[in-house]
């Protein structure tokens, strides 16, 4: 199961030096609700957090998020790789390859 964060825990998170994905959404986005599952199943062989992107609406800002859901992921607290929309299972595996 992914964990949801704060913008403080986001920051020690991501400085990692395995890969780390993590999903920005919202409670009202269809998309965000479809993609869901998708990372819950593979939060279980790699570490997956959750932003909620009305909460921490600063934190998305400065990332540059404009459509949601969005995946990020970070290696050593660097941006390597992002995917925007509703992706299937492999795309997101993708990203930390």
């Amino acid at each position: 199961m992914s964990k949801q964060i704060n913008t403080e825990e986001f920051n020690k998170l991501i400085n990692d030096t395995e890969p780390v994905l993590v999903d920005f959404y919202a409670d009202w986005c269809g998309p965000c609700k479809m993609l869901s599952p998708i990372m819950d199943e593979i939060s279980k062989n790699n570490k997956v957090y959750k932003v909620n992107v009305d909460e921490e609406s600063s934190l998305a800002a400065s990332l540059g998020i404009m459509s949601i859901p969005c995946v990020i992921a970070f290696k050593e607290g660097k941006e390597i790789n992002r995917s925007i929309g509703l992706v299937d299972k492999e795309t997101i595996l993708d990203l930390i390859k």
